[in-house]
């Protein structure tokens, strides 16, 4: 739940939603993600940025994903060999679509901020 005091004595706030993603697509960085990514215990390696700049450009080419589910077989065609998707959540523990996402400063696709849905948490 959103602290409102919180939210007006800390800057960074004023560029998310609740759930820690950007309003305005234009904000984001590498720099940026890598804040996002620290704040969530995340070193980014190679693999993490080939994730996060095929969401970027996937995002820029088809607009947002009809689906939570839909992403992640994405993902898991794109990136997964024998170990399947265990590799991704090992990468993103939160989630490798709704973490991952929020990295890349894209929004959630449908289904996604369900906790239930793609943590290993």
């Amino acid at each position: 739940m959103l602290d409102i005091i919180k939210a007006i004595k800390n800057d960074h706030l004023s560029e998310t939603d609740p759930e820690g993603n950007l309003f305005d697509l234009e904000h984001w960085s590498p720099l940026v993600a890598q804040r996002f990514a620290a704040e969530e215990g995340i070193f980014l390696g190679d693999e993490h940025w080939e994730v996060i700049i095929f969401l970027r450009e996937r995002y820029r080419n088809h607009g947002k994903a009809g689906s939570a589910r839909e992403l992640l077989r994405e993902l898991e065609e794109k990136f997964c060999d024998d170990r399947g998707r265990k590799e991704l959540y090992e990468m993103f523990p939160g989630g490798p679509v709704s973490q991952a996402s929020r990295i890349a400063g894209l929004p959630l696709p449908p289904y996604s901020s369900d906790s239930s849905f793609g943590s290993v948490e």
